[in-house]
């Protein structure tokens, strides 16, 4: 069933099943019309010279420069000439389909004055697969992300490159093979197409869906250790997180409580420690603070998805035209700046979990790094290293780049949100975040074959799979086929999957 867009309705989840699962969308029959309606009276200002930024003048420092008739119509085509000048390789498909998607949800409000061909176009596009060949690098995130929407739009010219049946072929091939019809640019649709955060909302919008699995995951991986650390589950009385009085908290003690039901830690029979130490205790806090970061990001991203991002903007009720800044960055930099932190943060709390498994001083009775013959052999002992390694990076990473603004176009455009790396940044952390939590699973399925206790039901459950890719290690092998499987494993959320199934969902 197709997803309706009407500059609405479109969520984070729906952004998934359209950038990543190639759901069909159509455009709503109120928006076309509503796009119909601001085309008409955007021509009709043209004819009556009335000077619009962006559509009979040039842009940034080239604002004040009116162009003649002719000019205008070959404007369009100089600007996304002059935009496309973006670096690197080809930005993965969904991230293209999933700014195609907000692009068409921008125009659905019938504030952003292109011609109905270019939405519909855009629609075509999506549902018979041609995706714009991107380049992932340019973006400075304000005046939306020009770099990369003005090769999108190239494919309207029929130029560029586009991905169509896993070919990457010229634009114009690309479309005729589709059978979709090149509409070209006119006066504003240029413009209309390129100026708005697209590209950082959509690829902020799939990394929320995927680090909010990967934060349930954090649970369950949690949930492991302790159980096998002898924890006392105190701190994960619903209670007291209720008490305080934060959201995330609450969420993540169920989340982990749940996956330890049934267990001998929670009848009396295991001997626990009066107080554990903060990376187990405070693990609620910790994790439930990330929930809350990424709840307030995904309300910001939804926010973005829904709005109009776009200069000028048109308001047909109101025969106005108004320039302003509705393409800047900022709204989704800042708060996925921490959501990055907040992966970062998760991660260090997994490697001192970790630590504690390997470290006989604090693993209440568990062999030296996890290994039954310490000394000929060494275990997990090198695995903590790769998980080091790795945090070291995701810190380096957390710095927000929502702070490192450079002036650019002689200094009209004097702050930028600098979004795209965000976003570039914030794929890396969670790579790394799913090689960190891969490492505390094999880890923590090491150390529960060591002990005889019942474990929790969603504990045993995530043993389990673990257990399905890698095996016990009983001597030292070598250790990366390992780590590379758990990473995998991880980012295919099987996992979590197969816990859910045991447990009821972990939100």
């Amino acid at each position: 069933m197709s997803i309706v867009l009407d500059g609405s309705n479109l969520t984070v989840e729906k952004l998934v099943q359209i950038a990543r699962h190639k759901e069909k969308v159509e455009l709503s029959k109120e928006a076309l019309e509503r796009i119909k309606i601001c085309r008409t009276m955007l021509e009709q200002k043209l004819a009556a010279k009335e000077i619009m930024y962006g559509t009979n003048t040039g842009i940034g420092e080239f604002s004040e420069v009116v162009l003649n008739d002719e000019q205008v119509k070959d404007f369009q085509k100089y600007l996304i000439y002059n935009h496309a000048a973006g670096i690197g390789e080809p930005m993965p498909i969904e991230y293209v389909r999933g700014a195609i998607a907000g692009r068409i949800n921008v125009h659905a409000h019938g504030n952003s004055g292109c011609r109905p061909e270019i939405t519909l176009t855009l629609v075509e596009m999506l549902n018979k697969d041609v995706v714009p060949v991107v380049c992932e690098k340019g973006s400075v995130g304000a005046c939306g992300d020009l770099a990369p929407m003005a090769q999108l739009a190239l494919t309207l010219m029929g130029e560029g490159e586009a991905f169509y049946n896993g070919e990457r072929l010229p634009g114009k091939i690309a479309f005729e093979k589709a059978g979709i019809k090149i509409p070209g640019l006119q006066a504003r649709d240029g413009l209309a197409t390129i100026n708005g955060s697209n590209f950082i909302t959509a690829m902020s919008g799939l990394h929320l869906y995927d680090i909010n699995r990967w934060l349930k995951q954090a649970e369950i991986a949690a949930a492991m250790t302790l159980e096998a650390l002898h924890a006392n589950m105190k701190p994960y009385d619903v209670r007291l997180h209720k008490l305080r009085g934060f959201p995330g908290a609450v969420r993540s003690s169920v989340a982990i409580k749940k996956c330890i039901e049934g267990s001998d830690l929670l009848t009396g029979k295991i001997k626990q420690k009066v107080q554990d130490a903060y990376s187990m205790r405070s693990t609620p806090q910790v994790i439930g603070t990330a929930h809350d970061a990424v709840a307030f990001a995904k309300k910001q991203i939804e926010t973005e998805l829904n709005g109009v991002g776009d200069n000028p903007i048109f308001i047909p009720e109101d025969k106005l035209t108004l320039t302003g800044a509705n393409f800047q960055g900022s709204p989704v930099s800042l708060p996925m700046d921490m959501v990055g932190a907040a992966v970062t943060m998760v991660s260090v709390l997994s490697e001192r979990r970790m630590n504690r498994l390997n470290n006989p001083a604090l693993s209440v009775g568990l062999p030296a790094f996890l290994t039954k013959g310490a000394g000929m052999f060494s275990g997990l002992m090198l695995s903590q290293y790769t998980a080091d390694m790795m945090i070291v990076e995701q810190r380096i990473l957390s710095m927000p780049a929502s702070i490192q603004s450079i002036p650019a176009a002689a200094d009209q455009e004097d702050f930028v949100s600098m979004g795209m790396n965000t976003a570039l940044k914030n794929e890396k952390i969670l790579d790394n975040a799913y090689g960190v939590l891969g490492i505390e699973f094999m880890a923590a399925a090491q150390a529960l074959d060591f002990r005889e206790h019942k474990p929790g039901v969603g504990v045993a459950k995530a043993k389990k799979v673990i257990r399905k890719h890698v095996e016990f290690l009983d001597v030292d092998r070598p250790l990366f086929p390992d780590h590379n499987k758990m990473k995998e494993l991880v980012k295919s959320c099987e996992i979590l999957e197969e816990v859910e199934k045991s447990v009821g969902t972990l939100e």
